[in-house]
Formats: structure tokens, sequence, C-alpha cells
């Protein structure tokens, strides 16, 4: 692993001449799957709650 501060900005430099925005299409498909993790999680956190309080 090069820690050199010239290589660590040449290698930003070169990732962000790849990157490119993404199409809004690609955008939308990624907060949908984003939202869909969130209530997922959050709905599975919820449930656990619920056992616990009609448990304990």
């Amino acid at each position: 692993m090069n820690l050199n501060p010239m290589f660590l900005l040449k290698e930003a430099q070169r990732i962000l001449r790849l990157t490119r925005k993404p199409k809004q299409s690609e955008y939308l498909e990624s907060v949908r799957v984003c939202a869909i993790g969130i209530i997922l999680i959050g709905s599975i956190g919820f449930a656990i709650f619920i056992i616990s309080r009609v448990l304990g």
C-alpha cells in the first residue's frame, strides 16, 4: 500500500476521470433499493421491539 501523497493525488484524479453522473433511471433505482433496505431493517427492528414488549 503506497501512502505517498503524490501517488494518492494521481489515483484520485484517475478515479475522478473515470466517474460520471448517473442517469436519472440509475439514480431512482439506487434510491428505491436504499428505501427498501431502510424499510426492511426498520420493520425487523420494530418487530423485535414489539415481541420484546409482549414477552417482557
